[in-house]
């Protein structure tokens, strides 16, 4: 089943999730209709404040990226009360988008690895290195869980040339080919 998006501007975007347990309700469910609504918006990634929950969990698939970023290829995965265990000190700049800010892409720095911990959904913990665009496209959804959104990043001076465009999400008078919510 295919979520709405929530929009820039809504409050759930600002919040820091809750992780779950194992008994949360229909998570498998829940996400498989994550990835039906990322393919359906054309996303690599989702996270569940996105569909409007507060909790963490978010989805990824950077196949998309498998030109360009070898280690994205096949990389589809589900991932439970993730954590950032480490960071590198190396960064690399590149251009990101977001479901929830519609029709704004800009280059964000971030580190090139991050070291996680997550489970899966039987609840099963693991612990990996992501580099590349697997550590980007963590980080990004991984900042949806802790309340902030990737413009957030920005300095005051982009934000303010933004302001009109996040003014126009904000009040959702923005076109997009799936549903959102403000």
């Amino acid at each position: 089943m295919v979520l709405p998006i929530v929009g820039y501007g809504h409050s759930i975007l600002r919040k820091k999730t809750e992780n779950i347990t194992p008994n949360y309700p229909n998570i498998k469910e829940l996400v498989e209709n994550m990835f039906e609504t990322m393919y359906k918006a054309n996303g690599v990634g989702l996270a569940a404040p996105q569909v409007n929950l507060p909790i963490s969990v978010l989805v990824i698939d950077t196949d998309v990226f498998k030109e360009n970023y070898p280690e994205g290829e096949g990389w589809k995965i589900a991932m439970i009360n993730p954590e950032i265990i480490e960071t590198s000190t190396n960064t690399w700049s590149f251009e990101e988008g977001c479901l929830s800010v519609p029709g704004i892409h800009e280059e964000i720095s971030r580190p090139s690895e991050v070291k996680v911990k997550y489970c899966d959904t039987d609840f099963v913990e693991h612990e990996e290195i992501l580099q590349g665009i697997r550590a980007r496209v963590f980080q990004h959804e991984y900042d949806h869980l802790q309340g902030k959104v990737f413009v957030e990043r920005l300095s005051n001076i982009k934000r303010a040339f933004l302001k009109r465009k996040l003014k126009d999400i904000e009040q959702n008078k923005v076109r997009t080919d799936y549903k959102m919510i403000k």
